[in-house]
């Protein structure tokens, strides 16, 4: 499999976060890799919980959107100008919000955040099956919105 790289630069704006979206998944797809409906919405989620978090605690500094899938895993990071690293964890029972992070723990390989000369950067990684078998367990049928 040939290694495929897509780099994204959005501003931090609310409306950033779905043509992020948007504009990666188009260009996961694109690369013809033979990628599960798995790992395509796994990356989906996971690119809008830390572009969506990003856009929430930048400020006005753009936020910068990486993929890179080689032959092993789909990686996704994102970077903005925030210091403060993210905290997963669950929120009380009524809250709206704050279970992002868990989720992207629950659903990801690998993920963490890692102090930038500028901010953070927020990463996770997809394994990739090595079989069919190996398929993720439940697929969410997830629609753009």
């Amino acid at each position: 499999m040939n290694a495929h790289q897509f780099t994204l630069s959005v501003p931090a704006t609310p409306t950033a976060v779905t043509a992020a979206r948007h504009q990666a998944v188009d260009e996961i797809e694109g690369w013809d890799a033979g990628l599960t409906i798995g790992v395509v919405h796994t990356a989906e989620l996971v690119i809008s919980e830390f572009v969506t978090n990003a856009v929430r605690y930048a400020g006005a500094d753009p936020v910068s959107l990486s993929v890179r899938l080689d032959e092993d895993a789909l990686r996704i990071e994102v970077c903005d100008a925030c210091p403060l690293l993210p905290q997963p964890g669950l929120p009380d029972p009524y809250s709206e919000s704050g279970r992002g992070l868990f989720l992207v723990a629950v659903l990801t390989d690998r993920y963490g955040a890692e102090p930038t000369a500028i901010g953070k950067r927020c990463w996770a990684e997809i394994d990739l099956p090595t079989s069919p078998d190996q398929e993720v367990a439940f697929s969410l049928p997830l629609q753009r919105s």
